[in-house]
């Protein structure tokens, strides 16, 4: 039975379902963001600048933590988009089964470790004294809630690869006015700071995993959950491991990087921490939007992998090219042009707000072309190649911008020059990306022929 929510594009007019897939998908992404940008508001306004830099200083480090384990979530979107497009239910159910114990095994050991060692990053990464203790607060409590973020990302992921992105978006949309609520409520009338909003990040999220949890319960279609005959499959477990693992590296890398940026942000003190974080969080708007695309791109290859239909494998990756350009423009334009009042948003500090605001000119400009790296990672997954995209990411991404913090930006410490490294890291990774995909994707249709073909015979 095919649950109304789903979408098989692996028929029809695919360019209408892409669409369809990713609005959704790009509003859920821009309500995950308002978890942060929530947070980071509410402390920058009522909280105080170090309050704000303390929040929005962790990021790079809590995608460092947090990418490892999403990047199994890839390997779960590709793996059921494949079963799903050649309507293998008995993979499929064993697929979803062995990635809930993976998500929840998994948050449990990174989330412990996360918290033990969380202080201890923090001084690797220069963080100011004075920033310090509020920082270490909010990443430990947010570290304990990882369990539940890493579930409810497993568990859409898998809703996703069947087209479904409207639910998803349902469950965000009731935790972020939570969310935002129980921010507003802690920190004005509890005056918990840094704390409070920790804790509403959390909470929320709780409530997001619990929906998505339960919908996989109890849905009637071939995209569901059994608790009847649950078992760990090991060897869904193995093709998890070596599509997603590949992908979790990948962006912990991305991480390492930004990390090592993030140190060297910190060298200039408070306010453009404060400003760089604000930036920072409108930039992940327009990522959410590209990454929507990316997402589409992945769910309709596989599917079309899974189907064994690779004209319009290619057609694919024809119509998601031409809606990643377009999307990437106008939020690209939307951030530049908007730019000050959208970072006065976060703070009323002038100095804060100029940092801000050259964050956004510099990395703004070529952002669409960060969402052609992305996708283009994703795509070469979906044709079976799970560690090409990391190492071409490892060298064209954190890399170059190790190499250039090191080397450029250590001759002239200039922020502006710190922010080049983004777009100049994008076109070489692209660039390598394209040469790749073209290179290789017919012989990755005759691997999937192969593939198919064992598996049929197993079943």
């Amino acid at each position: 039975m095919k649950n109304k929510y789903e979408l098989d594009m692996s028929q029809g007019k695919l360019f209408p379902m892409l669409v369809a897939f990713a609005i959704p998908l790009i509003l859920s992404g821009i309500l995950q963001l308002a978890f942060n940008a929530a947070d980071l508001i509410v402390v920058g306004r009522f909280a105080g600048e170090n309050s704000l830099a303390a929040v929005g200083s962790n990021q790079a480090l809590v995608s460092l933590i947090v990418n490892v384990l999403m990047g199994m979530g890839t390997g779960t979107s590709v793996l059921v988009s494949r079963y799903y497009g050649a309507k293998n239910e008995a993979k499929l159910l064993d697929t979803i089964r062995t990635t809930v114990i993976i998500a929840v095994v998994g948050g449990v050991i990174f989330g412990v470790l996360a918290i033990l060692v969380s202080g201890s990053l923090l001084r690797i990464m220069g963080t100011p004294e004075e920033v310090l203790p509020l920082a270490t607060v909010y990443l430990r409590i947010y570290f304990a809630g990882l369990p539940v973020l890493v579930l409810y990302n497993f568990c859409s992921a898998a809703l996703r690869a069947v087209g479904d992105t409207k639910r998803p978006l349902i469950y965000l949309a009731i935790a972020g006015v939570l969310n935002v609520g129980m921010n507003l409520f802690f920190v004005i009338v509890f005056h918990m700071g840094v704390v409070g909003v920790a804790l509403a990040t959390v909470l929320s999220q709780c409530v997001s995993c619990y929906l998505t949890v339960r919908c996989l319960l109890r849905s009637k279609s071939i995209c569901r959950l059994e608790l009847k005959g649950f078992r760990f499959s090991w060897v869904c477990f193995k093709e998890i491991f070596r599509i997603g693992l590949p992908a979790g590296i990948q962006g912990s890398l991305f991480s390492v990087s930004n990390v090592l940026i993030q140190s060297s942000i910190n060298s200039f003190g408070a306010m453009v921490m404060a400003g760089n974080s604000a930036g920072a969080s409108i930039e992940s708007f327009s990522f959410v939007a590209l990454d929507a695309v990316s997402q589409a791109a992945v769910a309709s290859v596989s599917q079309n992998m899974g189907a064994r239909k690779y004209d319009r494998t290619r057609q694919a990756v024809r119509c998601c090219t031409l809606l990643g350009f377009i999307v990437g423009v106008v939020m690209s334009m939307t951030i530049i042009l908007l730019r000050r009042p959208l970072v006065g948003i976060y703070t009323s500090e002038p100095a804060a707000i100029e940092a801000g605001c050259r964050r956004l000119v510099v990395i703004g400009i070529l952002y669409f072309i960060n969402g052609f790296q992305h996708m283009f990672g994703g795509i070469l997954r979906g044709h079976g190649y799970s560690l090409l995209p990391t190492c071409i990411t490892l060298m064209g991404i954190c890399g170059f911008r190790v190499f250039w913090i090191y080397t450029a930006f250590a001759e002239t410490r200039s922020l502006d020059l710190l922010y080049a490294s983004y777009p100049i890291s994008w076109v070489l990774t692209i660039t390598v990306l394209l040469i790749f995909y073209f290179a290789l994707r017919k012989k990755a249709y005759a691997k999937n022929e192969a593939r198919v073909e064992h598996v049929l015979q197993s079943d």
